[in-house]
């Protein structure tokens, strides 16, 4: 199944390790999921996940990072046209709709359009 994750979910999985975010982590690194992804969204991957204040493991994060760009599929996103309340989360849109993905997984889906493929992590995993 093919899915888009939203950094704030991975951020939450990581924080907390017995929620629903990394129940979705853990999905993605045993390979039930299959996570679409480019290099904007890679880029915010590392980024956020590399704040001090959240004080994850570097070599973790790189180890994280790698896995994505190995197991994950890689899409040249078409540009939408939808508004966006914060337009740096359209990137993760486009590449669900570019890609097909089944699921684009956010634990904010405010900041989306209403859409049946945007669930937040509790949505995905009821779903399952």
């Amino acid at each position: 199944m093919k899915v888009v994750i939203d950094t704030n979910v991975l951020v939450s999985g990581l924080l907390t390790p017995n929620g629903n975010s990394a129940k979705i982590i853990s999905l993605l690194l045993n390979e039930k999921i299959k996570i679409l992804y480019d290099n904007r969204i890679l880029e915010e991957y590392k980024e956020v996940l590399s704040r001090d204040r959240f004080g994850f493991n570097y070599e973790y994060i790189d180890a994280l990072i790698e896995f994505i760009k190995q197991d994950g599929i890689f899409i040249l996103a078409e540009p939408i046209a939808d508004r966006f309340k914060d337009e740096n989360d359209k990137k993760f849109l486009e590449v669900a709709r570019s890609g097909d993905a089944k699921y684009l997984i956010t634990g904010n889906k405010a900041h989306f359009p209403e859409e049946k493929i945007i669930v937040n992590p509790t949505g995905f995993l009821e779903s399952l």
